[in-house]
């Protein structure tokens, strides 16, 4: 391990031990609801992200509450959407044994699904309906896996059910990462066979990087496979183009880091 690569590594940890102290205390005076999990995990990660220097760049307006669907390229994805806002993440259930983003996942209150069973499944969609009914949003990646960037996979619809069910706005958004050295995005993706712990040290060691999301308008939908459909075209668009050039005049912009 390189010394760059072991000074944020340990500045990581350190983060870590922070965040989880704050954590314990609010368990301790007993102001640990899932509310106030959630906006411990967004400061949780604004931390992280100053600790190691992560730029970040929001362009759009935050969406008040409702269900929030991405493009997914990395487990930096988790830092990445909880560092823009507080928001309660769906997850695959693997993340929740995973250092340090694990650790984040489970205090901030996400939801973990077993994509391989369908009583998980509907378990998931059961507990996304009931988290829908409060401020914070539920983020999840339809496209069900991770990828290199090059494209958008097609958008799974069943998490899609408790919104349009209940008339409650969706909100698409689109991540990407920027190496500072002009290297492919691809380079900070984690897909495919690669393991984790040493795609995590690859990052870590790395050039410098930022991320930035674009949110699009939340609107809400009558039908869960057209909004399926009309969301990932909207991400892909976001994605391949940016944000429109008379969206991004009108919307919020702001440089959270």
């Amino acid at each position: 391990m390189s010394m760059r690569a072991a000074r944020r590594a340990v500045t990581l940890a350190l983060a870590l031990i922070y965040s989880l102290f704050c954590f314990w205390f609010l368990c301790l005076i007993g102001r640990d609801g899932l509310e106030r999990r959630a906006q411990w995990q967004h400061e949780a990660a604004l931390l992280v992200m100053r600790a190691l220097g992560i730029g970040l760049r929001v362009t759009g307006k935050l969406p008040q509450g409702g269900l929030m669907v991405s493009n997914h390229l990395s487990y930096l994805d988790i830092l990445t959407f909880s560092a823009a806002l507080p928001v309660f993440l769906v997850s695959k259930v693997e993340i929740g044994s995973w250092p340090f983003f694990g650790i984040l996942s489970r205090a901030g209150g996400a939801l973990f699904v077993d994509r391989s069973s369908r009583q998980s499944a509907e378990s998931t969609t059961e507990q996304i309906a009931e988290r829908l009914r409060g401020r914070v949003p539920v983020l999840f990646f339809p496209e069900g896996t991770s990828t290199d960037g090059t494209r958008v996979l097609r958008f799974h619809s069943r998490f899609f059910i408790p919104a349009v069910e209940a008339g409650i706005p969706v909100t698409a958004a689109a991540v990407r990462y920027l190496p500072a050295d002009g290297s492919a995005e691809s380079n900070l993706c984690w897909f495919g066979d690669t393991e984790f712990l040493p795609q995590v040290l690859r990052n870590v060691g790395g050039p410098d990087f930022s991320a930035e999301i674009h949110f699009g308008e939340s609107r809400i939908y009558g039908n869960r496979r057209v909004a399926a459909q009309q969301t990932h075209e909207e991400v892909e668009a976001m994605r391949g183009v940016g944000v429109p050039a008379a969206q991004e005049n009108a919307a919020q912009e702001s440089a959270v880091l």
